[in-house]
């Protein structure tokens, strides 16, 4: 058995770990903290063949960042590992993006931005953003919303607290080996939902039809449609939408659109209609005369002409919304933030200036901004950016108040709801919104949440709630 040595710290090191450790001592290099001790390692090697073994052969023999886990864990370094794990769930996400279509998954990703058009291969999928790729698989179902939040967690400790970023903290083992359950179960594991493979199947179909589709089949196709999620409707659209305005696309392909375009179309919800035509009057501005005169066909086919965007200042302001939330998800947004939200208030100074196609989505960003990301640096909210999100926040009134209640139930705010620190900043920002509402029952609504939204945030999906705000929010 090998000998082991007591350091003064009472950590247990084996005498290879030691050598490691007198050598960087050797060279002034600090050495505290650096390598595990072998009681934290001994847990890994006690657990990790279960783990591993419970995946199949097919997928063990290209996990590279797996053994890099493994070796990374191995000698001590469990920062590095879980950089390591984090690597192989991005590798395994982009898998399933390419199985599921990468025009489809594109489109969700950065769909009805002016940079969508370059993204088209596998290669392009590294351009995204991690927290992009985790959640545009989460809204076309590749994973679930338990899957999502716990790899949420993941990316959030691997940038806090993994070898990629400067930091002190030192991670156990118990916390690694969850971590590595967690992408072994939830994502080496797992397939993308039926519903999700139900998208998938239909575009490849729709692309490689060569007949025109008959009345049964088109009344079979309606009837699926209507059984899918909403945002599964949305991401179709717009692929569908995308292959309908392609010059090259094939006449009979354009015409089986044509088919199930308005049953589509009916299935969407407004906010994915008003970006379609946000994406229409994109190609316009940018004189793309061929997608845009088929784009304008498809408005027609579906009725959704009302649905266009105006002018090209709502280009504008949507580009800035999408970049306000990059900034916000992005590595150092509190630096990065305010110049965009000082631009953004730039076009949205007062009520009557705020588009209505776009009022839920701004606020929606805006209160994400305001409540923040529930850590105790600046207690989570950008210093420069909070002064122009309460500015928006303010003029909301009673035309926009029930906006920014129905932002809550948003699943992105609900999930930051679950600190208490962010729920702080959401009574602030209902506060703030409140101070220019006049109507009586708007005002008994915004009431209602800053009373009870401390206790948690079961008051935003609360019966109650429900009943009470049913005048001015749609709920399913």
């Amino acid at each position: 058995m090998a000998e082991i040595i007591i350091k003064r710290s009472n950590e247990l090191i084996d005498p290879q770990a030691q050598m490691l450790v007198g050598f960087l001592k050797d060279m002034g290099l600090p050495s505290e903290n650096i390598i595990a001790d072998i009681g934290q390692r001994q847990i890994i090697g006690d657990n990790i063949h279960n783990l591993i073994d419970a995946l199949p052969a097919d997928v063990k023999k290209d996990a590279r960042y797996l053994s890099k886990f493994v070796v990374g864990a191995g000698f001590g370094l469990f920062d590095y590992s879980l950089n390591a794990v984090w690597n192989e769930v991005v590798i395994n996400l982009r898998k399933k993006a390419v199985v599921y279509g990468l025009d489809i998954f594109f489109d969700a990703a950065v769909g009805g931005s002016k940079a969508r058009e370059y993204y088209s291969s596998e290669d392009d999928l590294a351009s995204l953003k991690d927290s992009v790729l985790l959640d545009t698989s989460r809204k076309l179902e590749l994973i679930s919303d338990t899957t999502y939040k716990k790899l949420k967690h993941i990316l959030d400790m691997r940038n806090d607290i993994g070898i990629s970023h400067p930091n002190t903290y030192t991670i156990n083992a118990y916390e690694l080996l969850g971590y590595l359950q967690n992408c072994i179960q939830d994502v080496l594991n797992d397939n993308p939902t039926a519903a999700a493979l139900q998208v998938q199947a239909f575009i490849k179909n729709l692309k490689t039809t060569t007949a025109v589709v008959d009345n049964a089949a088109k009344q079979a196709i309606e009837k699926k449609i209507t059984e899918l999620p909403t945002h599964l409707c949305g991401s179709l659209m717009r692929t569908v939408f995308g292959i309908y305005v392609a010059v090259e696309t094939d006449p009979t392909v354009r015409k089986n659109i044509s088919l199930i375009a308005r049953a589509l179309w009916n299935a969407c919800v407004d906010e994915a209609k008003y970006k379609l035509g946000i994406v229409l009057e994109g190609y316009n501005v940018n004189l793309f005369k061929d997608k845009h005169e088929l784009g304008q066909q498809f408005f027609d086919i579906v009725g959704g002409n009302a649905y266009r965007s105006p002018n090209e200042r709502v280009i504008i302001v949507d580009e800035l919304i999408t970049d306000l939330l990059d900034k916000h998800n992005g590595w150092d947004n509190f630096h990065n933030e305010p110049p965009v939200a000082a631009q953004l208030y730039s076009y949205v100074p007062d009520q009557n200036s705020i588009f209505d196609n776009l009022a839920q989505r701004l606020f929606k960003v805006i209160l994400m901004c305001r409540i923040g990301r529930g850590v105790s640096y600046c207690e989570g909210v950008s210093p420069g950016g909070r002064i122009y999100y309460d500015s928006i926040l303010s003029v909301a009134g009673d035309r926009f108040a029930a906006h920014v209640m129905a932002s809550l139930s948003h699943f992105e705010i609900k999930n930051k709801l679950q600190s208490a620190l962010c729920r702080k900043h959401a009574k602030s920002a209902l506060e703030t919104t409140k101070k220019n509402v006049i109507n009586a029952r708007l005002l008994e609504c915004l009431d209602y949440l800053i009373a009870n939204i401390d206790a948690g945030m079961g008051c935003v999906d609360s019966n109650d709630f429900k009943k009470l705000s049913a005048g001015h929010i749609s709920w399913p």
